[in-house]
């Protein structure tokens, strides 16, 4: 059959699709995500249930299952260490239990790793030898791929820029990490210009609108990409990367990207280091290719790159 049945397992919304092994994706649908209520054992049937349901009516016409979620899976064990707002599921051996449950290979990958594998295989960072991708959704999540290989780290935790500090005079509140600089993060700042109700902007006014030119909106805007800017160029600096995807929703809107741009170009030539050392590249950012797409492709990436079951995606 050569046919997969891919999640994507978000906070809000429990995404699917059926996907071919050259990552056409045949169909797709989601699912609002059952929230955690503290009983972790009723969470955990509750959410089963729905899975049931949907492998129920795809079961006979795949090969396997591959699933991208929040948390760090320990890939040895197929373990879940952390499961990020999906709580409920932490301390599972997830693929031996989906195995028994659905009598199917099953793969699991972090949600950010997989983004970074579909846009190594088929996306923005096809050719490179070293990238990253930081998703600007809800928080911050990513992956990075050295020497054409995704970097995990021996403890599954490589790549969680989330856990990262920016702001070191704030260090033991949330807003000085990077993961607080997601779509909520962008509106914190905006409307602490504009004076903006957090609970009521949304994303889709703000750009709206930053693009007619409101300039207390563009004033956060560069506030909120100056920050992004710093924790690129140290990722930058940090791994010598050919390129730097950016996905998620807002990763859309050319202004952000225009606005991320000139903050690193700004950043860059006003570095105080570039006085002693000019050699130092700058970041090269670019666009995500599959955005909400990508750890659906990226799932599937990594299940073969566990069971080989479809051959080498590309050549090496």
């Amino acid at each position: 059959m050569n046919n997969y049945l891919v999640f994507d397992w978000g906070g809000t919304f429990l995404k699917y699709a059926i996907i071919d092994k050259k990552a056409n994706i045949i169909d797709k649908d989601k699912v609002p995500t059952p929230q955690p209520t503290g009983d972790n054992e009723k969470d955990r049937k509750d959410f089963f249930e729905v899975i049931d349901d949907i492998v129920g009516e795809y079961k006979e016409g795949v090969d396997g299952i591959a699933v991208s979620m929040p948390g760090m899976i320990d890939l040895n064990r197929g373990y879940t260490m952390t499961a990020g707002w999906l709580k409920y599921l932490t301390g599972m051996y997830l693929v031996d239990y989906m195995s028994t449950r659905y009598g199917l290979r099953v793969a699991v990958q972090n949600d950010g790793k997989c983004a970074a594998l579909a846009e190594y295989w088929k996306g923005s960072l096809k050719d490179v030898v070293n990238g990253a991708v930081m998703v600007l959704g809800t928080s911050v999540g990513g992956g990075i791929i050295i020497d054409k290989k995704l970097y995990s780290g021996r403890r599954f935790s490589a790549g969680e820029y989330s856990f990262m500090v920016l702001d070191s005079s704030n260090k033991y509140e949330f807003e000085s990490t990077w993961g607080s600089y997601g779509t909520k993060g962008l509106i914190r700042e905006v409307c602490k210009i504009t004076g903006d109700d957090p609970l009521v902007l949304d994303g889709v006014e703000l750009f709206k609108r930053a693009n007619e030119g409101d300039e207390g909106i563009l004033k956060g805007l560069k506030n909120y990409t100056d920050i992004l800017a710093i924790g690129l160029y140290n990722l930058n600096v940090l791994l010598d990367l050919d390129k730097i995807a950016v996905g998620g929703g807002i990763s859309k809107q050319p202004l952000l990207m225009e606005y991320i741009k000139n903050s690193i170009d700004e950043y860059d030539s006003s570095s105080p280091l570039r006085q002693f050392d000019t050699y130092i590249p700058k970041p090269n950012v670019v666009v995500t290719k599959y955005n909400n797409d990508a750890n659906l492709i990226g799932a599937l990436y990594n299940y073969n790159s566990i069971y080989k079951e479809f051959g080498r995606f590309r050549k090496k």
